[in-house]
């Protein structure tokens, strides 16, 4: 995506994620080749670390190895809307956990998005996923790591020469790219102390927003989110954007 933006612009990317958007971006920044094609970053609730994600679905599906059944029975890609993904929906709340508020039980709670929407909301959310990249984000939260899709001791060999999977080394992230990163107080996925290490780890010192009330989803949808984020945000794009083109 990032190469095709470069190339059908021929001009630097400016990279804008949320949640795992983020996580893609991060790990993407530690590449030499495609770090070079990227002006700026902004990153909404940024994810690399998972080992304090506090989200009571999520560990319900990790403790139960949802990803690894799912492997198992050939089931290629996980959508909560098809007849499976139902059965599985229920199987993971029902006397365990409230999913009467489907994005609370993912995310945690949000502060500030207008719930009278919430029903629209869920016609979309969650987006299906495939179930290797479901398999790949529960490696890292049991491993409490950042690092490339584990295949196994001998497809670990085969892709990287190694035992184990290659880290993605935040450190290796260039101290000349600038960042932005914004991240909430209430968030049950990206982790105060989980995105604090991703900060403690980059050479260079973003430019940070934190919101304490906030919550995973109030940084996209939030009522507020204009004058408490997006302001914040385009300025850091534009003040880039004035400086490279001068």
């Amino acid at each position: 995506m990032i190469s095709y933006v470069h190339t059908e612009t021929n001009s630097k990317v400016f990279y804008v994620g949320h949640s795992q958007g983020t996580i893609m971006g991060l790990a993407a920044f530690t590449m030499p080749d495609t770090v070079k094609m990227i002006e700026a970053a902004a990153l909404l609730c940024p994810i690399s670390y998972l080992d304090h994600l506090s989200s009571s679905f999520v560990l319900r599906a990790v403790k139960l190895h949802l990803d690894q059944m799912l492997l198992t029975m050939g089931i290629h890609q996980l959508n909560f809307r098809s007849a499976i993904g139902v059965e599985i929906l229920d199987y993971l709340c029902d006397g365990h956990m409230d999913c009467s508020n489907m994005l609370a039980a993912i995310t945690g709670e949000n502060c500030c998005f207008n719930k009278s929407r919430i029903e629209y909301y869920l016609a979309y959310e969650p987006h299906p996923s495939s179930t290797k990249n479901l398999n790949h984000l529960f490696q890292m939260i049991r491993k409490g790591t950042f690092a490339k899709y584990d295949y196994g001791l001998w497809g670990n060999v085969k892709r990287y020469g190694h035992f184990t999977p290659p880290a993605f080394d935040l450190r290796n992230i260039p101290e000349s790219l600038p960042l932005w990163m914004a991240y909430g107080g209430s968030d049950a996925l990206a982790d105060v102390t989980d995105v604090r290490r991703t900060i403690k780890e980059l050479k260079s010192e973003p430019e940070l927003l934190y919101l304490d009330p906030y919550g995973h989803i109030d940084f996209i949808m939030s009522v507020k989110a204009n004058d408490d984020v997006y302001v914040s945000l385009v300025n850091f794009l534009q003040s880039i954007g004035g400086s490279s083109s001068s």
